[in-house]
């Protein structure tokens, strides 16, 4: 495997970066996840958006231009011959000194990982998911706002820990008023009464590429999406529950904290919605190979 770092591509074995990098020692320092299909990345100009605007919340200076960013994403998937896949691009503060300052960090640190990607198995997607609330709440955006992808992920991995100790496949976290945030790596949809809802930003929820591209796709079926508060009753209630996730791309929920939702197996609209988004990233994205 070849990592790019810097505008140089390693060895899997000697990519390395300095261990005074702030993105090691504070977690300081913005990513993107992208998917790889079918010689295409996919989406790669949304999640450049979102990774600029989130460097631009934290005061990162980005090194390198948009059109650079495109060309270094695609030649990393060159050189590792990717045809379907997931993309990890981090922009980091940079080398510095021991303590909190950005400002002795001269410059940023850009690497990139492509490689292949299993978030969960096939059976999942067939049968639905099993989630389990757990105790650790999302971070406040009165604290951090969640549109921020930064690479302090200390709140989620935590979450992540209690759900697995739990026997759950993924974790679903509350903010602090109760309300349903999202999971631990992705956003929560539920569909009660053919409408379509998943909690908005303010209640801490990422704002998803794959989220919007679903909230589009609903659209495109004539199916009503809004952006609301719920709670743990709205899922236990629900007709249907599926998450969303740039690696997850569209998953069934079957059950919450062992309560079945709707019969235990993925409803009528998940499937659907799982089949159009399969096919949208069959056929769109940035060209790897010309």
């Amino acid at each position: 495997m070849k990592i790019y770092i810097d505008g140089k591509f390693y060895p899997e074995k000697d990519a390395k970066i300095s261990v005074f990098d702030h993105g090691l020692l504070y977690g300081d320092g913005a990513f993107e996840g992208i998917r790889v299909y079918n010689g295409r990345i996919f989406k790669l100009a949304e999640h450049l958006d979102r990774l600029r605007a989130s460097a631009q919340a934290i005061v990162l200076n980005l090194p390198m231009s948009r059109e650079a960013l495109t060309e270094a994403a695609v030649e990393t998937c060159r050189r590792n011959k990717l045809r379907d896949g997931y993309i990890r691009l981090v922009v980091t503060r940079g080398v510095g000194y021991l303590g909190l300052s950005p400002y002795k960090c001269k410059k940023p640190t850009v690497f990139i990982i492509a490689a292949t990607i299993e978030l969960y198995p096939e059976k999942v997607y067939r049968k639905g998911m099993k989630l389990v609330t757990v105790g650790t709440t999302r971070t406040s955006p009165a604290a951090l706002s969640p549109n921020v992808k930064s690479l302090n992920y200390l709140n989620n991995i935590m979450a992540k820990v209690e759900a697995l100790h739990a026997g759950g496949d993924e974790g679903l976290m509350l903010n602090a008023q109760g309300y349903i945030a999202e999971c631990t790596g992705d956003n929560v949809f539920i569909l009660k009464r053919g409408v379509l809802l998943t909690p908005p930003t303010s209640a801490g929820a990422l704002c998803g590429i794959t989220r919007q591209t679903v909230m589009d796709l609903a659209g495109e079926a004539g199916i009503p999406v809004r952006e609301e508060n719920f709670t743990r009753y709205d899922i236990f209630t629900a007709d249907e529950c599926f998450l969303t996730g740039t690696a997850a791309e569209v998953v069934p929920v079957r059950e919450l904290d062992r309560r079945v939702i709707s019969g235990g197996r993925p409803g009528p609209v998940t499937t659907e919605l799982m089949r159009r988004y399969k096919e949208l990233t069959a056929r769109n994205g940035t060209p790897i190979y010309a």
